[in-house]
C-alpha cells in the first residue's frame, strides 16, 4: 500500500524522525489558512506547495512550487489542485491532484550551506536482509546517480538478529562527510528511520532529499512509503491511509471481490489459480507471441460466481484479444471449474467477444474437458501447456 508524502511523514514523526512540517489542503482557501498557521507555528515566510499523488518526479511536472507570500500560495494551490499531473512515473494521462501539502521553508539562510542527501530502507532480496541505501547526491533521481556516479551510492546491510547498530549509523554519517552537530543528528536520524521502517512493517522508506539545514539539523523533506499489505492486520490505523483514488479502479474492484489482480499492458487475459502457475502462464503467453494483459489469481474456489467476476475484470481491458484460463485441479476439482466457466459464459451472453482457451489439468481433468467440449460455446479446450500455447498463438494470428 503506497502512502502520500504527508502520511509517510506522519509515520516518520511518530518514531522520532525530524520532518519538514506541513499541513494538507484540498482547496486554495484551505491552503492559505494552512500557510498562515505554519507561519504562526514556525515563523516561516515562504511556503512550498506540493501535489499529493502516488508518483515521484512531481517537481518535473509542475507539482512542487515555492510561494513567497499568501497570494502566491492561493494562486499556486489553485493551479495544482485539480490538475492532471504528468511525471516520469505516471502514465501519459497523468494523475489527478486532489490535495496539496503546504510545507514550511527549510532552506533558510544561516552559518552553513544546506546540503541534500538521498536515503532509503528496503529489502535486499539477494541477501534476504534489510538494507540502508544512501548517497551524498540527494535531490536527484537515484537511478541517474547510480548510472553516472556509482561510487557515490553506499549501502549498509542490517543483520536481522541485531537490527541496525549504532556503529552503522555513525558510518553513514561519516560517509556523508558530516561532523559536529550534524554528525550526531544524522546518527539519530538513521536510527529512528530504521525503527520506523521496521515497526511499521514497510517494504520501502525513501527520503529524497534528507536535508542538512544551515544550522546543522537533519530532517526529511520528502517521503515515499510503501506498507506491506500482508501486515496491515497489525496496523489498523494505517489501513485508513489507503487512497483508492490513486489506485487502478479494476485492481480495487478485484481486491473487494477477493481476487488477486494486477493490470498489465498486454493483449492476452489470464485467469489462473496459484501465483506460481500464473507467472508460468504469463511466460507461456510471451513464448506464444502475445503479451499478458493481467495477473489474475482466482485462488482455490473457482466457482461460477468467482469465474464470472474474473471474466468481467479481464474484459474491462479493451486491449484484450484473447483469454487463457489455466487451472490446476488440486484443491479445486477441474470439472467444477469447467462448470463455472460454462455458467459464467452463459450468464454474460454477448459480453464475451474474444476467443477463450481453457486448459484444465489435475483432479477430474478429463470430465472437465468433456464439459467444455460439449458445452456448445466458443471455448477451446487444451490438455498440455504446449497445446494451450499453440492455440493462443493461433487465435492471435
Amino acid at each position: 500500500m503506497n502512502l502520500h508524502e504527508y502520511q509517510g511523514k506522519e509515520i516518520l514523526s511518530s518514531f522520532g524522525v525530524n520532518v519538514q512540517r506541513g499541513i494538507v489542503a484540498t482547496t486554495p482557501e484551505e491552503a492559505v489558512e494552512a500557510a498562515k498557521k505554519l507561519t504562526e507555528e514556525t515563523g516561516t515566510g515562504w511556503h512550498v506547495i506540493k501535489a499529493q499523488v502516488h508518483a515521484g518526479g512531481r517537481g518535473k511536472g509542475g507539482g512542487v512550487k515555492l510561494a513567497k507570500n499568501l497570494k502566491e500560495v492561493e494562486e499556486i494551490a489553485k493551479e495544482i489542485i485539480g490538475m492532471d499531473l504528468v511525471t516520469p512515473q505516471t502514465s501519459k494521462e497523468g494523475k489527478r491532484v486532489h490535495q496539496v501539502l503546504i510545507c514550511e521553508d527549510v532552506y533558510y539562510p544561516g552559518d552553513n550551506e544546506p546540503e541534500e542527501y538521498y536515503m532509503s530502507v528496503l529489502l535486499n532480496r539477494s541477501t534476504s536482509r534489510n538494507m540502508l541505501m544512501y548517497s551524498p547526491e540527494g535531490g536527484m533521481d537515484i537511478e541517474t546517480v547510480a548510472e553516472e556516479t556509482p561510487d557515490l551510492i553506499f549501502t549498509e546491510e542490517i543483520d536481522p538478529a541485531t537490527g541496525i547498530l549504532p556503529f552503522q549509523a555513525r558510518r553513514v554519517a561519516f560517509n556523508l562527510g558530516l561532523s559536529g552537530k550534524a554528525f550526531k543528528e544524522m546518527v539519530k536520524f538513521v536510527m529512528s528511520l530504521y525503527k520506523a521502517y521496521e515497526k511499521s512493517d514497510s517494504s520501502l522508506f525513501e527520503i529524497n532529499p534528507v536535508l542538512k539545514t544551515s544550522d546543522d539539523n537533519i530532517l526529511a523533506v520528502d517521503s515515499k512509503v510503501t506498507i506491506d499489505d500482508s501486515a496491515l492486520f497489525r496496523h489498523k490505523d494505517y489501513q485508513d491511509m489507503r487512497d483508492i483514488r490513486e489506485e487502478d479502479p479494476t485492481e480495487v474492484e478485484a481486491k473487494e471481490a477477493g481476487l488477486s489482480y494486477v493490470n498489465l499492458d498486454g493483449n492476452v487475459g489470464c485467469m489462473v489459480n496459484g501465483a506460481g502457475l500464473a507467472m508460468a502462464t504469463m511466460d507461456l503467453i510471451k513464448f506464444a507471441g502475445g503479451e499478458p494483459a493481467n495477473f489474475l489469481d482466482v485462488g482455490g474456489t473457482a466457482d461460477a460466481k468467482r469465474v464470472e467476476e474474473a471474466f468481467r475484470l479481464i474484459l474491462k481491458d479493451e486491449k484484450v484479444e484473447a483469454i487463457l484460463i489455466n487451472i490446476f485441479g488440486g484443491i479445486v476439482r477441474c470439472d467444477r471449474v469447467a462448470q463455472g466457466v460454462v455458467e459464467a459464459y452463459k450468464n454474460m451472453g454477448d459480453q464475451i467477444k474474444v476467443p477463450i482457451i481453457v486448459r484444465l489439468q489435475g483432479t477430474n481433468a478429463e470430465e472437465a474437458k468433456e464439459l467444455i467440449d460439449n458445452s456448445g460455446l466458443a471455448v477451446e479446450s487444451a490438455v498440455l501447456f504446449k497445446e494451450a500455447a499453440d492455440k493462443v498463438q493461433a487465435v492471435l494470428k
